[in-house]
This record gives structure tokens, sequence and C-alpha cells, in this order.
């Protein structure tokens, strides 16, 4: 895989050193993070006791040159629409977030790096699930 699109779930298990996470980001080339995603994260870390910690540490990973930011754009406007109604047809609802991340890795031929099964339930987007695997701190 070497082409990533991340969610929340992934980069957050990733900063707590779940190995799976922290192999599938390293071994990528290209590695997005939706600007949805940093807006969950930035509300976390509002609501967290290490905010200047967590905030240097994300600016630190989006220095890193094989990560970008992706943002919304018509295209991607168009394709959330398009995964929502197919999702509400098929009476199986995502979480908005995660349709909006969705929609970004299928405009940019990425595949979601994820800790949320029910990224298997939109078929236009690949997905790659990882498993919880217990981090000593």
């Amino acid at each position: 895989m070497t082409r990533i699109c991340l969610d929340t779930s992934a980069y957050t298990n990733f900063r707590r050193g779940s190995p799976e996470a922290v192999q599938a980001i390293t071994r990528a080339r290209s590695v997005l993070v939706p600007v949805i995603v940093l807006g969950e994260l930035h509300a976390g870390f509002q609501l967290g006791s290490r905010t200047e910690e967590n905030e240097a540490g994300l600016i630190q990973f989006l220095s890193n040159p094989a990560v970008r930011v992706v943002n919304v754009d018509h295209e991607t406007a168009d394709t959330y629409a398009e995964l929502f109604a197919d999702l509400r047809r098929a009476g199986t609802p995502v979480p908005t977030n995660d349709l909006w991340v969705a929609a970004m890795a299928v405009r940019e031929g990425a595949t979601v790096l994820t800790y949320d099964d029910h990224f298997r339930r939109i078929v236009r987007v690949g997905c790659l699930v990882l498993k919880t695997t217990p981090v000593a701190v």
C-alpha cells in the first residue's frame, strides 16, 4: 500500500505507538490527512490535558514530506453525496465525518487506514482496518 488516507483512529494509534499503525504509516509512500481529521484531532486536543504536546506532535507529523493535508472541494462534495445516498439506500449509514474521509480517499485514489470497521460498508473506497494492539505506556 503506497498511498493511504488517515482516519482519526489511525493517527491516534500511530501516536500511541501501535505497531500496526506505525508500520502502515511509515511504509506508505504518500500519507494523506483529510482536513476533517485535523478538526477531530484539534477538538480532542482541546478537551485533553496535553494540548500543547499533542499539537506539537501533529505539527511535526505534518512536516514530513510524505504527508499532505487534503481539503474538501467540489469533486469531494459530489462523491460524499453519492456515498451518502448509496449507504442510506442500503440502510447502512456510517458517521458523517467518516464519509467525508472516504470521499477524499476516493478522490485521491488512496486506501483509508482506520480502526473503524464501518468503513468496510463503503464499497467505493479501499480500506485497511487495523486491530487494536495494546501498547505499554
